[in-house]
């Protein structure tokens, strides 16, 4: 009997203590197995909402699909003479004064075409909070800030990618420190698991700094720079890149034009001389007239230059050589808006190779370096 009361005096005393512990909401500490998990406590002050976007597509190439069933350097509409989903997405938002949070959830074809073979299905899941007035850190998965072009057709011109966005990072797993100096001036600090990835391929890391200058509402201009290695472990010789982007965008009531270069360098990567540097180059010029709210045309210049192949990986020809990639390509199409989050486009598209080596096509079954595209899509956020 002693040793019944002993016992019901001492679970008396734990019971005691787990109230005590319980009026203390913000610390979690050895909460997380209670019998009623019901007691955190939250910023009443933060704001969380919830959005989602669709975009859907058919489209047509001339160039024969690969085994995948996608077309060469798929991103959207990677399917030819199909109908499709390039986009069905869920995005939900926390924001208050000292934290904020999102994650996106994605599926269709994009996912599968041009994501992360690791966790596929999240396009970008992040955190942060502020550290002082201004200054932020963020950590978690997050999609590019590298590019004029971004992940979803509706915050670009077309609905095609150009091909300097196919090669430049689409995903990034890793940290940024934000300093919001003014409207017009912000500054990041970043460092990633690297160039493209979630899960890091070996024990580098990329660092780089960002930073995006606003004189007016109307430009904007912004400079990445990214510092990395993505060469596997055992590779016998370093190959450090350094890889810089620079963004313009003016912006009016109907005149959208945006301009973007690039420039890169890799230790170590020449194709007929390992030992030497090799570089990379890659521009666009994208433009939309808004001829009404709800009308109107656009079009897309592009040129991308990788003779080592240093971001395409191998790019082989009919007789199976090695040819890097030396490519130009013109983009026009028109554009409807039944309502304001929503657009309707129908676009044409030619790519061609410049080197007389790189027939990387094949039009009719003979191979070729051109291929022609034809995409129409339709888009709704909410």
């Amino acid at each position: 009997m002693n040793k019944l009361l002993t016992a019901l005096a001492l679970l008396a005393t734990v019971a005691l203590q787990a109230q005590v512990v319980k009026t203390d909401t913000s610390d979690l500490t050895f909460t997380g197995t209670r019998i009623s998990p019901y007691s955190i406590d939250y910023d009443s002050t933060g704001h969380f909402s919830l959005s989602g976007y669709i975009d859907a597509y058919y489209a047509y190439y001339s160039d024969t699909a690969l085994s995948s069933g996608y077309q060469k350097f798929p991103t959207a509409a990677p399917r030819s003479n199909q109908f499709g989903l390039n986009i069905a997405q869920l995005s939900a938002k926390y924001q208050s004064r000292r934290f904020r949070g999102l994650a996106t959830f994605f599926f269709g074809d994009t996912p599968y075409s041009a994501w992360s073979p690791n966790f596929n299905m999240i396009q970008e899941a992040h955190l942060g909070f502020r550290i002082v007035s201004k200054l932020w850190l963020d950590a978690g998965f997050f999609r590019t800030h590298i590019g004029l072009e971004s992940i979803q057709p509706r915050e670009n011109i077309a609905m095609s990618f150009a091909t300097t966005t196919y090669f430049e990072p689409y995903y990034m797993s890793g940290a940024k420190l934000t300093w919001e100096h003014s409207e017009k001036l912000l500054l990041q600090l970043n460092a990633f698991n690297g160039f493209n990835n979630f899960v890091d391929n070996n024990e580098n890391k990329a660092i780089g700094v960002s930073a995006t200058y606003s004189p007016n509402d109307k430009v904007n201009i912004t400079f990445s720079t990214l510092l990395s290695d993505e060469s596997d472990n055992n590779f016998p010789r370093d190959q450090m890149r350094l890889y810089n982007n620079l963004i313009g965008v003016f912006q009016t009531k109907h005149v959208t034009i945006g301009l973007e270069m690039n420039y890169g360098v890799q230790q170590n990567s020449v194709l007929t001389d390992t030992t030497a540097m090799a570089s990379i180059f890659s521009s666009l010029l994208a433009a939309k007239f808004r001829i009404t709210p709800e009308w109107g045309i656009y079009g897309r210049g592009e040129f991308y230059s990788d003779p080592n192949e240093i971001l395409t990986g191998p790019v082989i020809n009919e007789n199976h050589q090695l040819v890097g990639l030396d490519i130009v390509g013109g983009t026009i199409g028109i554009e409807y808006k039944p309502i304001p989050n929503s657009y309707f486009r129908i676009e044409g598209r030619v790519l061609q190779t410049q080197g007389t080596d790189e027939h990387i096509f094949y039009l009719s079954n003979n191979p070729s370096n051109t291929r022609y595209e034809f995409i129409t899509g339709i888009g709704v956020w909410f």
